[in-house]
């Protein structure tokens, strides 16, 4: 995915992104905070999730373990993902928690 340059928004970023001819991604982490902040980015900026699938998650859980990377368990109550709701179940049969970090190479190729 390529992200847009944004026209001129002036001093102060616009409240949506894409009147503006930007195209806004959202990635962050996958954890049940993540999602629910991502549920919000995409609902109020109108932004694309960028590598939060629940094929990109669960091809990332088995990268981070056959990279011997250290693996958190998912915690706390469970929030479905309004893009995809298969991305909670996904998360919730493993049990991992996966930070930004954690996506970091995949992303930086994304954008070359």
């Amino acid at each position: 995915m390529h992200l847009g340059q944004c026209r001129d928004s002036g001093p102060h970023p616009p409240r949506r992104p894409f009147a503006t001819g930007c195209r806004f991604a959202y990635h962050g982490g996958f954890d049940w905070p993540g999602i629910a902040l991502g549920n919000r980015v995409v609902h109020r900026y109108g932004a694309e999730p960028w590598r939060m699938g629940a094929e990109d998650y669960e091809q990332l859980a088995s990268s981070t373990q056959a990279r011997n990377l250290p693996q958190h368990p998912l915690t706390g109550p469970p929030t479905t993902a309004d893009w995809d709701p298969g991305l909670a179940p996904a998360m919730a049969a493993l049990g991992i928690a996966l930070h930004k970090e954690a996506t970091l190479d995949l992303l930086v190729a994304d954008l070359a």
